[in-house]
């Protein structure tokens, strides 16, 4: 029996073209919300799909009524995808730094709601970047830590912050931030309103809280489970969305939590002694290839401390 040939026996640029706008549909979770992004209307959008199905000869999305969603198909050929579009781009960014001219892509994993720290280092770098080469495509991609690092590790990231716990093999962490946590409670908790004085260690940790899923430093561990943890969130907006519920409390950065201060909804228990520190990290692969769009990024990032 003749054995059928691979469907992508050879890749084509019509194929990775269709990779990269699957990749877009993908993170803007569905055919429309892809439309502005790439610039064509949710029909053509719909036809290329169609094309990519049938080139892969698999089914690898779910869209109708229902909404979208990947099968278990599309979304091991979307982490393919990602690897395979980021080693395709970094090829390129390594050709064109032969011409020492600064053009194709950084692919950068962001651990949420950094964007309030004061410092706004990661912001002046980024311009710096389009400064030195206006012709660079930046992505940025809001993910929860462990994503992060998997990202570097799989080359489909360049860059990355997290939050400093344990390293992994494989990465390098430089420090970048520190930021300051503390324990928080909205209006209309029964809390809010009470005086630090009157505030024991028994009654803090006797409110229910809110733990987050992420990775963190034992030593910060310790301070949630300390507390009456019944809810738990994989990062730092979707504490903050059940803190400004009235009915937990729970840690956030200081600077995050500024502007519901501002407004007299949320107000910081026993500042003094109720909060943590956490060192905020850039992360990189361990023995990559060079990147000229990377290293100048890295460089801006140092020229900023």
């Amino acid at each position: 029996m003749s054995r059928r040939p691979d469907p992508l026996a050879q890749v084509s640029d019509f194929d990775i073209r269709l990779l990269r706008i699957f990749r877009s549909v993908v993170e803007c979770g569905g055919f429309s919300a892809a439309e502005n992004v790439l610039g064509i209307g949710r029909s053509a959008i719909s036809q290329q799909m169609s094309d990519l199905e049938q080139r892969l000869g698999l089914r690898l999305c779910q869209r109708g009524r229902a909404g979208f969603s990947l099968t278990e198909e599309g979304r091991e050929v979307y982490h393919s995808a990602l690897q395979m579009l980021g080693a395709v781009e970094s090829f390129r960014t390594e050709v064109n730094g032969l011409h020492r001219h600064l053009r194709g892509e950084l692919n950068i994993g962001l651990t949420d709601n950094l964007v309030t720290l004061p410092h706004m280092r990661i912001t002046h770098a980024l311009a710096q970047l389009k400064d030195r080469g206006p012709d660079v495509r930046i992505q940025i991609r809001m993910i929860a830590p462990s994503q992060v690092e998997q990202g570097v590790l799989d080359g489909s990231l360049h860059v990355g912050v997290v939050p400093q716990a344990s390293p992994l093999s494989g990465l390098e962490y430089q420090p970048l931030y520190s930021e300051r946590s503390l324990l928080y409670c909205a209006v209309g908790h029964p809390l809010f309103y009470a005086d630090d004085a009157q505030l024991d260690d028994a009654r803090l940790d006797a409110q229910e809280a809110i733990a987050p899923t992420f990775r963190l430093p034992a030593e910060i561990q310790a301070r949630y489970q300390a507390l009456n943890c019944t809810a738990s969130a994989s990062d730092r907006e979707g504490m903050a969305f059940l803190i400004l519920t009235g009915r937990y409390i729970g840690y956030l950065p200081d600077h995050y939590a500024t502007f519901w201060v501002q407004q007299g909804r949320l107000r910081a228990l026993k500042a003094a002694e109720r909060f943590y520190d956490l060192s905020l990290s850039w992360v990189t692969r361990k023995g990559r290839r060079p990147h000229l769009v990377l290293e100048s990024f890295l460089e801006s990032l140092y020229e900023t401390r």
